[in-house]
């Protein structure tokens, strides 16, 4: 752990968790500050990245939470897949019933294509809306890894503060598109610039939110810690399948948005294997 500062390294775990969330909060309002140097963007470039952003969640999925809530369960006496498969169900049906009741609008679609109970907001909180839904299991997983590195090192179960950090690398870097997906089509609205731009970075700031709701939930509740772990996976799955794939393959880029996701699912592989 040489290249982490020991200052943060000493922070309490909710703080850490705090810290992460607000990178990731951060990398999405650099890619929602992209508005005001362009008011459009190449849509093979933004598949793309759509693309990539999937490919990391699935692969934080399975290295940074799955496997991990798996080692915590055994070294907690449980049989591991029990709490991996239940906690993964969960977070997909939690996502699930958020979506049926929560009013927004995924990105590229009509207004009148907003799903959740009717609503007449305007279509760029519900775009908002669409974005913030799908960061809340992003932090969940920040806060919830950081919460189990505290514990996991002493029961051995493989988290760490390196793995926590590599998550919230790699969540930031698949964060940068999201902004960008958000602000330029407001702007191509005629929102100005500066509305594009908040409602942009806007959608992450529940981010660090809870990321600290997760670590605060999984200190306190130590056995709940590996159905946490899944339960961040199965909500982060939920969202690739549900929203961010379909909206990648939207412009008929298929293949550069599969691309993308492969070449995401390696980087996130990489750091959290190197890293963690």
């Amino acid at each position: 752990m040489e290249f982490i500062p020991d200052w943060f390294l000493n922070l309490n775990p909710i703080t850490q968790a705090l810290i992460g969330g607000l990178f990731t909060w951060g990398v999405t309002s650099l890619g929602a500050a992209l508005v005001f140097l362009t008011k459009t963007i190449n849509y093979k470039v933004l598949d793309g990245m759509m693309g990539f952003a999937a490919g990391v969640m699935i692969a934080a999925s399975v290295w940074s939470l799955i496997i991990p809530g798996i080692d915590l369960a055994e070294a907690q006496g449980m049989i591991g897949w029990i709490p991996a498969a239940i906690g993964f169900l969960l977070g997909g049906l939690f996502l699930r019933i958020c979506d049926a009741y929560i009013p927004h609008l995924h990105i590229g679609l009509p207004r009148d294509a907003a799903e959740g109970v009717d609503t007449k907001w305007k279509r760029a909180t519900l775009l908002v809306l669409a974005i913030t839904l799908h960061n809340i299991p992003e932090g969940l997983a920040i806060g919830v890894l950081f919460g189990a590195a505290s514990i996991g090192m002493e029961l051995d179960g493989g988290a760490t503060v390196v793995g926590a950090i590599a998550l919230s690398i790699g969540i930031g870097i698949q964060n940068f598109p999201e902004g960008v997906a958000i602000s330029m089509p407001l702007r191509r609205d005629g929102v100005s610039r500066l509305k594009s731009f908040n409602y942009g970075q806007l959608s992450a700031i529940v981010e660090p939110v809870a990321a600290v709701i997760g670590a605060a939930a999984v200190i306190y509740i130590t056995p709940a810690l590996p159905y946490a772990l899944s339960f961040a996976a199965g909500a982060m799955i939920y969202v690739v399948v549900e929203e961010l794939i379909p909206e990648s393959h939207q412009h008929g880029n298929t293949d550069l948005a599969t691309l993308g996701l492969m070449v995401g699912f390696v980087v996130m592989m990489v750091l959290d294997v190197a890293l963690g």
